[in-house]
């Protein structure tokens, strides 16, 4: 049976790959971006009408975030997976010296919005059949395994990373599940040309490892293919 997934940040990289996988395997996609009716994103909408729904959604915004969920009331949907993120600069995000101001839009995009986004649309999971909660995190989060710069990516990773534990845990009761996903090197203008694997091979791992969670694996903190990360 066709399962309903709301994806944000679809128009582009890994967002973009997974609402292409979606869509051709027989899903239906709300696919929300800041502009979701122009580019791929859009040609992906003309080629199949009816089973991709173009969502505006800015996730840093408060207001567009009430717009969209007035939008897309009383609709159900399965799983929502926050893909919208932001590395920040290329430099300036070392221990000894920080860019603040990047690092607060860094922490508004990657650690608030999940949270705004996961409390709007909560009522449409609960009307959906698996139940999901999917935040795209990174590797770079774990701070186990991360000593290195990047400082305002990491933090925002490790955050995002409690922040999305912390609702899960308040969502366990209404048997929602929340995953936390590190996708993998990807080529992406985030990742660069060099990165290990393609956008579509990141989509496909993380369809596959989300369709096999499920409560059990709630608050848990994985790649694309199922592997567990230190936190």
């Amino acid at each position: 049976m066709p399962q309903t997934w709301m994806i944000t940040g679809a128009n582009r990289g890994i967002g973009l790959a997974l609402t292409n996988a979606l869509l051709r395997r027989g899903d239906h996609v709300v696919a929300a971006a800041r502009n979701p009716r122009g580019g791929a994103l859009g040609d992906l909408a003309a080629e199949h009408a009816g089973a991709l729904t173009p969502l505006e959604l800015d996730v840093t915004s408060d207001k567009s975030v009430a717009a969209a969920k007035n939008a897309l009331a009383g609709r159900p949907v399965d799983v929502l997976l926050n893909n919208a993120g932001l590395y920040g600069p290329r430099d300036r995000q070392s221990g000894l010296d920080v860019d603040f101001d990047e690092w607060r839009e860094v922490f508004e995009v990657n650690v608030y919005s999940p949270v705004r986004v996961a409390q709007a649309f909560l009522p449409n999971i609960e009307a959906g059949q698996a139940r999901k909660i999917a935040t795209i995190s990174s590797r770079m989060g774990s701070i186990a395994a991360n000593p290195g710069n990047a400082l305002i990516y990491r933090s925002s990773k490790a955050a995002v990373n409690m922040a999305m534990v912390v609702f899960g845990n308040a969502v366990r009761e209404r048997n929602v599940s929340v995953l936390l996903f590190h996708p993998g090197w990807v080529q992406t203008d985030m990742g660069g040309g060099g990165a290990d694997i393609t956008p579509a091979e990141s989509a496909g791992g993380l369809i596959l490892t989300i369709d096999a969670s499920g409560m059990a694996e709630t608050n848990s903190f994985r790649d694309y293919t199922g592997e567990k990360i230190a936190w």
